[in-house]
């Protein structure tokens, strides 16, 4: 049997609660839509405080050191005393984040309300997919597929909420925003309720105790997460290129205008989303190395020809990039959390905060490199990058979950 079986007995007596993924979902959503916010209105910030690009840089150090280091060891904290509640609190710090946004007067403000949206959005992610996972009837990538859709979709929504809502009515109109906020706190209370209800169902008496890790060496697991995070870098630093420098991109080789470089970043990002559900149950049913091998390395003669043809193929060569690119994260998310069960907090913490880390990092070299050279030579570069994929081959073969769901959990 595979790595998961003990682990998979703990969940394999209950249906997917989809109400519950639905709910987290919508709560991801939120939270990464809020959380966008902040760079999308860079702009007004710089213009309105006299910032310059190294103090505009600073607050992204700021929010991404809290959103990303943070989560590792919030998770590594809840795998020990699981804190369910926490999910309504992370929540909460988001919302006083923006309030203290709408209303900074200084340079330092803005860096407090950074550190306090990006501390929310750790203390979110770890118990987020903790809960995703309980809620997954043994379906551990669709859930955690469901899951992800939500922080996608909320991280394209920022940047046109940030469009048309906030730099129109200015910086004050942030606080607004606060109200979905209250309105995610309040959802993931019953989020919260419903896990500890349930947990005591889900988690029999000794399952604990009987939860076992793979038949691998300790050396033989910690090469195998390495080789994820460098999969990660791989998949985050390419997705930064584009989401970031995509439509310069368009408009610098092709001469298109912004409104036709923004149709078509969104035509892109749908494929991200739409590749994200995929993934998670591919890779359910067929293996999640299987998954992991075709997501990174399978794109790669894709992402080598882009920088050379027209604007019709690199609309298309865009779209099956997005696709199979993005259903990569929720597949290498369960399959950590299957080499280190009884450690879903810390894994997904990890996984998550070297995502977030990797794409602001990526975000900010590509753009040097961009300014030093130009922005066809950056995608040339990136090209290279899902021959990262090669290394899947050093990752053990791990049984996708076989069996489902036959009663129905308490919702």
């Amino acid at each position: 049997m595979s790595v998961t079986q003990a682990e998979t007995s703990l969940y394999v007596t209950h249906k997917t609660a989809f109400n519950i993924l639905g709910a987290i979902s919508v709560c991801h959503l939120l939270n990464d839509m809020l959380s966008s916010l902040l760079p999308s209105i860079y702009p007004l910030l710089k213009d309105s405080f006299h910032l310059n690009f190294a103090q505009v840089g600073l607050i992204t150090l700021t929010y991404q050191t809290t959103a990303s280091l943070l989560q590792p060891l919030v998770g590594y904290y809840t795998d020990k005393k699981p804190m369910p509640y926490s999910l309504p609190v992370g929540m909460g710090l988001t919302l006083l984040g923006l309030l203290f946004l709408s209303i900074a007067g200084s340079f330092a403000a803005l860096l407090m309300a950074a550190a306090l949206v990006g501390t929310g959005s750790s203390v979110f992610h770890p118990e987020s997919s903790r809960v995703a996972r309980m809620a997954s009837g043994g379906q551990h990538g669709l859930a955690q597929s469901v899951f992800q859709v939500g922080g996608n979709t909320g991280l394209s929504l920022g940047p046109l909420t940030a469009a048309y809502f906030v730099l129109p009515r200015g910086q004050t109109s942030i606080a607004w925003f606060s109200v979905l906020a209250l309105a995610g706190m309040l959802i993931l209370g019953k989020v919260s309720g419903w896990a500890i209800r349930n947990r005591s169902q889900i988690t029999k008496p000794g399952a604990a105790r009987q939860e076992q890790g793979p038949n691998l060496s300790t050396r033989r697991i910690v090469l195998s997460i390495a080789v994820l995070m460098a999969l990660l870098f791989s998949k985050f630093v390419y997705l930064a290129s584009l989401t970031s420098y995509y439509t310069f991109y368009l408009m610098s080789k092709f001469h298109v205008s912004v409104r036709s470089a923004q149709v078509h970043l969104f035509v892109f990002l749908g494929a991200v989303a739409l590749g994200t559900i995929v993934g998670g149950p591919v890779g359910d049913r067929i293996g999640r190395k299987r998954v992991i091998w075709c997501s990174i390395l399978g794109i790669l003669p894709f992402t080598l020809a882009l920088p050379h043809v027209n604007l019709f193929w690199t609309e298309i060569l865009s779209v099956l990039i997005g696709l199979i690119l993005a259903s990569a994260f929720s597949v290498i998310v369960v399959y950590a959390q299957e080499l280190v069960p009884g450690r879903v907090g810390m894994i997904s913490g990890l996984c998550f905060g070297f995502a977030f880390g990797m794409a602001g990092l990526g975000a900010a070299v590509l753009g040097e490199l961009a300014d030093v050279t130009s922005i066809n030579f950056v995608y040339t570069v990136c090209s290279f990058l899902p021959a990262v994929g090669l290394l899947a081959a050093f990752l053990p073969n791990l049984e996708p979950t076989s069996h489902r769901a036959t009663q129905t959990v308490e919702v």
